[in-house]
This record gives C-alpha cells, sequence and structure tokens, in this order.
C-alpha cells in the first residue's frame, strides 16, 4: 500500500468554505475564526479573496481580513483578475493563487472568458509575481467534470497544469469542482499528474457533493498525492457551478489519516473549537461527521 507518512492539509474555509454562505457573517467572527483554525496548527490556509464585491459579497473585507490575520504561515489570497492582484500587493500579500477551468462553460459563466483567454491573461501576471518572489498558487477547477460540458478529458487538465508549470507555479491545486469523480479517476489522473510534475507542489481538491470525497482522497494518497485542500466544518460550495455542495470536511479528513497514522500536525480539539465558533452564524447547521459525533457525546458528558 503506497501512503506517505505526512500530508499537508490546506485550509480553505476561510475563503472557499465562505464564499456561498448565504447569511452575511461579521468580519471579527471570520477573524476569530482565523485565529482558532491557526491554533489547530494549520501552515497554510486560504484566507479570503479580493474579488468584486458585487459578485461574491461575501467577501467584501478581504482588505480587513489581510490586516488582522496574517502571520508567518502561508496565507493565500485568490485574485481573479489584475485588480485583485493590485489589491492584494497593496495589502502587502506574498501569497497569491489564481483559478482558471478547465471547461470552456465553466469559465464563461465564471468570469466571462474562455479557457484559452483566461490563461492568455494569468501567465503574463505570474511569471512577473514570480520574477518578484511570490509563491503562486493555481486552482484548476472542473478537473474532472463541468456542470454544463460533462466529463472532461484528463488531456485537458494536464494541458493547463503544463501551461501553470511553465510560467513557475508552485502549487497546483487540481479540483473535483462539483463532486462528481471517483476513485478509479482520481487515481489515474493524480497519477499521471505526479509524474509530469514531480517539481511542483500538488494538492488535490474534493468535494464532497455525492459523498465521495473521503474515498477519492484515499485514492488520491495512493497515487502520491500529499497535500489536499480542506474546509472546516465542510462548508463550501461554488456561485458558478450549480449542485456543487461542501468540500471535504478537515476534521473528517483529519481523523481518517490520524487512523492510518499519517501525520499531519493538526490538533483536532482545537479544530472543533474552530468549527463551533462559525457554525452559530451560517445559514445552515454544520454536518461533518466529526463535528456532530463531537456535539453528541458532549451532550452525554
Amino acid at each position: 500500500m503506497n501512503l506517505p507518512e505526512q500530508v499537508t492539509l490546506i485550509e480553505v474555509g476561510p475563503r472557499d468554505g465562505l464564499q456561498n454562505e448565504k447569511n452575511e457573517i461579521p468580519t471579527d467572527i471570520k477573524v476569530q475564526f482565523i485565529k482558532e483554525l491557526k491554533k489547530a496548527g494549520f501552515k497554510e490556509m486560504e484566507l479570503t479573496s479580493f474579488v468584486s464585491p458585487k459578485w461574491v459579497p461575501q467577501l467584501k473585507d478581504a482588505g480587513d481580513i489581510i490586516k488582522y490575520c496574517t502571520d508567518e504561515s502561508r496565507n493565500l489570497v485568490l485574485t481573479p483578475n489584475k485588480k485583485g492582484v493590485a489589491r492584494a500587493i497593496e495589502a502587502k500579500c506574498l501569497n497569491i493563487a489564481f483559478f482558471v477551468g478547465v471547461s470552456e462553460s465553466f469559465n464563461l459563466k465564471n468570469i466571462n472568458s474562455t479557457t484559452k483567454e483566461s490563461m492568455e491573461k494569468l501567465l503574463p501576471q505570474i511569471r512577473e509575481l514570480k520574477a518578484e518572489g511570490y509563491f503562486i498558487r493555481a486552482c484548476v477547477s472542473t478537473a474532472f467534470y463541468c456542470p454544463y460540458e460533462g466529463k472532461i478529458h484528463p488531456d485537458a487538465v494536464l494541458n493547463i497544469c503544463q501551461q501553470f508549470a511553465d510560467a513557475g507555479v508552485d502549487d497546483l491545486s487540481v479540483a473535483d469542482t462539483i463532486g462528481m469523480a471517483n476513485p478509479l479517476e482520481v487515481y489515474e489522473l493524480f497519477s499521471r499528474l505526479k509524474a509530469q510534475f514531480p517539481d511542483t507542489l500538488l494538492t488535490a481538491h474534493f468535494h464532497d457533493t455525492r459523498g465521495m470525497a473521503l474515498a477519492n482522497i484515499y485514492a488520491a494518497l495512493q497515487a502520491g498525492v500529499d497535500r489536499f485542500d480542506t474546509s472546516a466544518g465542510g462548508l463550501g460550495g461554488c456561485p458558478f457551478a450549480p449542485g456543487a455542495t461542501g468540500n471535504a470536511a478537515t476534521e473528517d479528513v483529519l481523523h481518517m489519516l490520524e487512523t492510518m497514522n499519517i501525520e499531519t500536525g493538526i490538533e483536532m480539539n482545537q479544530l472543533l473549537k474552530a468549527v463551533e465558533v462559525i457554525e452559530p452564524h451560517l445559514a445552515g447547521a454544520i454536518q461533518s461527521k466529526q463535528y456532530q459525533l463531537s456535539k453528541r457525546e458532549n451532550a452525554v458528558k
């Protein structure tokens, strides 16, 4: 069985997890949520996105989040365009993420550009930022299925990733955006990605729309992946991907890894405390297995 001894969990709850939340969450609650997560031991985290408040109003306080939550760890911010990059640089962010969908239809719905047009805009920016010493993450959406086009061919994913790698990105985050992938597809794609990009950080990003996230993470582990995006409480969803529900819940992934003796450096009880901070402000209840179990155990006590 080919499993790593150590895995890095990149917490995406504060950005990806909250971007589609219906309730307006006060900035001070987001800050508390992030700080409690950091106490749990996360060394990499998506804090927010410098996106237009018109399109994602939940993240309109990006500047304040950066002001109160940056530290020596890798604090990632998502930037959809040059304006977002400029805001991130002005806020002294050192770790910048870009995103593109492999699917043409997804890109047109999301950022009003084709995949080719998106890459033509992004690649020069990435090269400039790399020359200035920034850490760059490329988030590759709809890497398995698209809500508009159906199944995506693996060659198309590798082509996009190759372009990003040639531009010098540090990290490729490859996503099952609508949670339709199965473990066989995951193993095959990530095996190819690991072989083609041995010198680039490779992160797997799964949504749990059909309850397959843990199985897909296990398949990715066997393909040699040791970095995963996860969201505390299983928060998440994409405003531009109909049917996409929450990300893989960090606490459920952590439990699986711990029981397989895979180190993460994350402390479960502190992670659950962070989830407790955000839950009262959400439109719906937290459904992750470990969080629900902890609530039942506390009720019995």
